[in-house]
């Protein structure tokens, strides 16, 4: 027996600024640790070992981050916001020491799970106060603060775990955790008051259990799918198997469940499953730019990686600018047309990429990665509004936390899928080279040990590497453009101008 939040109220209308900096600092810790251990990396082999394990690093962080958040949303609406905000950033925070205390690669692993628990309630309760802060009018500016520190953590991140790893110690880009942490939690006691009306209630157990370990399934097989397994070999099928089955029994679980932790009506109504879906297409655009830009910027152009990271920069102020824009253009013509229109930049913008050569100067490619930020903010902002605003306060939690689920869901299988597209692609060209280059090539295809190993080849080798890397980027700019095209449609499925609240 739990008790609800039924109104939210801020004391004063100053203290929402207070509440903006600790949601902003909260928002900091998640954005800065998804990118801060990148550039760490080389270190942290070097102390612990465990090189043929360290993509874990990422990937567990990613996975317990994405199946907790509809829990999460489900308990920000059942015992309040503040409750489960402690909650997170006390979890990371334990979790970011545990990592800088880490004595092995085995140990670094299970203590990312545990920032990625943290995570998972962090990032969805952040947007779920400001949408009960702000007004509809408000919040596209509100979030576009948001994205911004997003923008900032994508340049600060690896320039900070370098500087980190090569100065001090690799440790050090955990241990940076605790004084934002605090500081944000200080901040939300002191400054966002909520009043609670107690009344029983029954958490949804099993629900939640069917849905973490299905989604951890489905997101372990498509991860090491291809890498670790052959996609057709047994493990991977009795994962994906084992895993359809658990979710299977989810939702017939949340059929029969009094107060499930993700209710089936946020896919019966067309605003909730337009904005989801839209939510995760721009999960697996940013995780498909991200990975594979600074490659190519680093790879084919021949260029340093802090001017690679400062391309990829180009997209997180784009993004910010267009959010904080959006909020004007929705209130004329609609949450869906305003996503629509952004929907047709980032086509625009992924096909600028896939124009790209290998002759292209760094330029071109930022104003690629800016025009698909504008999109990207134009898409973003605008649904998590939209589905958000079809709900009264005691349900915000549950399509806030869906949103951000179904945006972290995009991203773990926007990485699994362009991945294997690469990696085919190198592979591929590897395997067959022309006559004059065979035996001459370094063996396996992922693409960063070619532009590390690329430098001290014979040119022709070089140049070899330099061209397969193009194609195999070039591969994944094709499915960044299909990926668009079918977010720009998905757009549609919301009404033009959405219903009122819903009531079931």
């Amino acid at each position: 027996m739990v008790g609800q939040t039924q109104t939210v109220g801020v004391g004063f209308r100053s203290e929402r600024g207070p509440v903006l900096i600790s949601v902003m600092l909260s928002t900091g810790l998640v954005a800065l640790d998804s990118t801060i251990i990148a550039t760490a990396v080389p270190s942290i082999v070097r102390d612990l070992g465990g090189f043929a394990h360290f993509p874990w690093l990422f990937s567990v962080y990613l996975l317990t981050q994405a199946v907790t958040v509809p829990l999460y949303g489900k308990l920000a609406d059942v015992v309040g916001r503040k409750p489960v905000m402690f909650f997170g950033i006390a979890v990371f925070l334990a979790g970011s020491v545990l990592c800088g205390a880490a004595w092995n690669m085995l140990s670094l692993i299970l203590f990312r799970a545990v920032q990625g628990i943290g995570a998972g309630a962090v990032q969805p309760i952040s947007m779920t106060i400001v949408g009960d802060l702000y007004s509809v009018k408000e919040r596209a500016k509100v979030q576009g603060y948001v994205a911004g520190v997003w923008g900032a953590a994508s340049v600060l991140g690896p320039t900070l775990g370098g500087v980190f790893a090569q100065y001090l110690s690799w440790r050090w880009i955990f241990f940076v955790n605790l004084p934002l942490g605090l500081a944000a939690a200080w901040m939300l006691a002191r400054h966002l008051h909520e009043q609670i009306t107690r009344r029983a209630h029954r958490i949804d157990y099993t629900g939640a259990a069917l849905l973490i370990g299905g989604c951890s399934l489905v997101i372990l097989a498509t991860l090491q799918g291809g890498t670790s397994w052959a996609w057709l070999s047994a493990p991977s099928v009795l994962i994906f198997a084992a895993g359809a089955a658990m979710l299977i029994a989810f939702i017939a679980v949340e059929r029969k469940a009094a107060e499930p932790v993700l209710p089936l009506w946020v896919f019966r109504q067309r605003t909730l499953v337009g904005g989801n879906l839209a939510s995760f297409i721009v999960g697996a655009l940013l995780i498909g730019l991200s990975s594979y830009v600074p490659n190519f910027a680093q790879g084919v152009l021949g260029v340093g990686a802090v001017v690679a990271g400062f391309v990829l920069a180009a997209l997180t102020v784009g993004w910010p600018l267009a959010a904080s824009l959006s909020g004007r253009i929705y209130l004329r013509i609609g949450f869906r047309d305003t996503s629509l229109i952004g929907g047709v930049v980032i086509v625009i913008g992924t096909v600028m990429c896939l124009l790209l050569s290998q002759d292209t100067n760094v330029a071109s490619v930022s104003a690629a990665c800016f025009v698909i930020g504008v999109g990207l903010g134009l898409v973003a902002s605008p649904t998590l509004v939209a589905v958000q605003s079809v709900v009264g306060w005691d349900r915000r939690g549950v399509v806030t936390g869906t949103n951000m689920f179904f945006r972290s869901m995009g991203s773990a299988l926007g990485a699994a899928v362009f991945g294997a597209i690469a990696n085919s692609t190198l592979e591929d060209r590897l395997s067959h080279p022309p006559a004059a280059l065979s035996g001459r090539l370094p063996s396996g295809s992922d693409a960063t040990s070619l532009v590390l190993g690329s430098g001290g080849q014979p040119s022709e080798v070089a140049e070899y590497l330099k061209s397969s890397l193009y194609e195999a980027t070039h591969h994944v700019f094709v499915g960044l453009v299909i990926v668009a095209v079918v977010g720009a449609a998905t757009v549609l499925l919301m009404p033009r101008r959405p219903a009122g609240q819903l009531t079931d």
